[in-house]
């Protein structure tokens, strides 16, 4: 495959960091798509007048990243972009459909429970009163990607399981009428345990992502409180900083 690959020479920025660049921007803009094969290490180097040991640190941090992997009697492969989230309120289906992440759901609980102190306080209801659980692992590519817990009040809209198989659940309380308006959240990062782990195909004490957050609609109700986790290696979160007048 030509993607018009070259380096610079003169240029401060490491060989191997300028070919890994331009591999990975060729990922995210679907030049490589998934399932694709990068050429041999030795070829790749040969066209490029580069060492194959700068050729192989460069493919190296992409695995790393999660981008790629190896496979033996295969070759080097093109997993899939990481998702870049922004910082608004959006929903992770609808990121992932926008990034050609093909998403999927599988509900592992949907239910009612007694809200704790925590749930209480976030979505303004009695402690000990009724409220609705879900947790749900979002899948791209039939790979787990994240694990969502999301408490809503009683009474808000039906959660029917197939539904939320089926899309994502701030479509689902659009749909109801419902019109979300702002949220408070924090971000933060872990190890994953071992049932993280587990549940998300990673090893024990890999990085993941966390946020917290308490979704209202244009009246100041709470209408969801989210805890979620996400793996580091597929998924980032994206700032716009601006100067302070």
């Amino acid at each position: 495959m030509r993607l018009g690959l070259s380096v610079d020479r003169s240029s401060p920025v490491p060989l191997y960091f300028q070919l890994s660049q331009q591999l990975e921007a060729a990922i995210e803009h679907g030049t490589l798509t998934p399932g694709s094969l990068l050429g041999n290490e030795i070829d790749l180097a040969a066209r490029l007048g580069l060492s194959r040991p700068t050729v192989r640190q460069a493919i190296q941090s992409l695995v790393d990243k999660g981008l790629l992997v190896r496979r033996r009697g295969v070759g080097t492969q093109v997993v899939h972009s990481q998702v870049k989230r922004p910082l608004e309120l959006s929903s992770l289906y609808d990121d992932l459909e926008a990034a050609g992440q093909r998403p999927g759901t599988k509900v592992l609980v949907n239910t009612v429970v007694p809200a704790s102190p925590e749930i209480a306080a976030a979505l303004g209801v009695p402690e000990g009163g009724d409220v609705h659980r879900v947790e749900r692992l979002r899948l791209a590519h039939a790979e787990p990607m994240a694990y969502l817990c999301n408490h809503l009040p009683p009474g808000l809209l039906d959660l029917d399981s197939a539904q939320l198989e089926a899309t994502g659940l701030y479509r689902l309380l659009r749909g109801a009428g419902i019109t979300l308006h702002s949220a408070r959240q924090s971000i933060g990062a872990r190890a994953a345990t071992a049932v993280e782990a587990e549940r998300l195909a990673e090893g024990e004490g890999a990085p993941l992502l966390t946020m917290v957050r308490t979704t209202f609609d244009d009246t100041g109700r709470a209408v969801e409180h989210g805890s979620h986790t996400y793996r580091a290696s597929r998924y980032s979160f994206e700032f716009q900083l601006l100067v302070r007048p």
